[in-house]
């Protein structure tokens, strides 16, 4: 859904229009047909950007590549006011130093800075709560994400969704083989239990509606984990969510992810969301996997044995399957309750 606009508002948005132009077949708002006469008295209906958009980096030790995202950023030709918040995250390195020197270079940028390390979802969280516009956009201090497709992502927030993520799914991808196989697993993990298909599960460079965020806000982690469960909560619980098709450059620096202890985490993080928002995702099939071996102890205690008897293994499974299954119908009525 794209919202019209008046004649005197053209040359503003021809930066937006483009931008739905770049946007591709999965994902291409229709622009509205010349008005009549009529419609034209008719007030046009503000884009949610239209007020302002803040772009929300948190930093944490990225003294060699802050400088030039900050300098992208603030160079961005968005066609509405634009503030650059960066969250300084306990640095220990030269970033504040070097966010300090760019506060005075740059109107636009204003810089929070936590007394220690907090986490990337906590200075996340931070930023939300001081940001002053409708629309955010989040993207990280490390050089990684093409700053030039956030118009595109303001494009997908203008035409109706809670939240447009940039998927790295495109031509020109680097993310180290070693992590592939694990977030291909947690990404198809989290597609089944949502109910619907994440091209990317964490991607860093997203756009929001404040509100949708805020909404959410009290069960946001403080780690890294913020953007898989704002995108589980999103997608369990029907908000509208568009993703564009993005590159990932080499990042300036090294990483905070730890493969194998963030993976772990990560893949409770997904049952544990799934759960809160839509609990008979994860009891159902598991139901279903008791059921069927309560079905073939009971076939092979009936029909197997030269005295047909119930055996141990048999009513262990019958138990447990009524266990879990009424456990997730009671989950079910209490997540449902609840929004009441």
């Amino acid at each position: 859904m794209a919202h019209g606009l008046d004649r005197d508002g053209q040359e503003g948005t021809s930066a937006l229009r483009a931008a739905w132009d770049r946007l591709g077949p999965s994902r291409t708002p229709r622009l509205p047909p010349p008005r009549t006469a009529i419609e034209s008295e008719i007030p046009a209906t503000p884009r949610y950007s239209s007020s302002g958009v803040t772009i929300l980096v948190p930093a944490y030790n990225e003294e060699s590549a802050v400088e030039g995202v900050v300098e992208r950023l603030c160079g961005l030709e968005l066609g509405v006011p634009l503030t650059v918040l960066v969250v300084n995250d306990g640095s220990t390195d030269g970033t504040g130093a070097k966010l300090k020197e760019l506060s005075g270079r740059f109107e636009a940028l204003k810089v929070i800075d936590h007394p220690r390390n907090m986490g990337y979802g906590a200075a996340l969280k931070t930023g939300f709560g001081r940001a002053a516009t409708d629309v955010v956009v989040i993207t990280d201090a490390d050089g990684t994400y093409p700053e030039d497709r956030i118009i595109d992502l303001l494009a997908c927030i203008d035409g109706g969704a809670d939240m447009a993520i940039g998927a790295r799914t495109g031509a020109d991808v680097h993310i180290p083989l070693i992590r592939r196989p694990a977030k291909a697993a947690l990404r198809h993990l989290a597609s089944f239990l949502a109910g619907a298909t994440i091209p990317d599960l964490n991607s860093g460079l997203r756009a929001f509606r404040r509100a949708f965020v805020m909404q959410y806000r009290p069960i946001l982690p403080d780690g890294f984990s913020f953007t898989t469960t704002i995108t589980l909560a999103a997608m369990t619980t029907g908000h509208p969510v568009d993703y564009i098709t993005i590159n990932y450059a080499h990042r300036a620096g090294s990483s905070k992810i730890r493969p194998i202890r963030d993976t772990l985490g990560f893949t409770a993080l997904i049952i544990r969301t799934v759960l809160y928002f839509n609990p008979l995702k994860v009891f159902y099939p598991l139901a279903l996997l008791l059921l069927g071996m309560l079905l073939g102890f009971l076939s092979y205690d009936l029909f197997w044995l030269d005295e047909p008897n119930l055996g141990d293994k048999t009513v262990f499974m019958f138990v447990a399957f009524v266990q879990v299954l009424s456990v997730g119908l009671l989950a079910d009525l209490i997540e449902k309750k609840s929004r009441l």
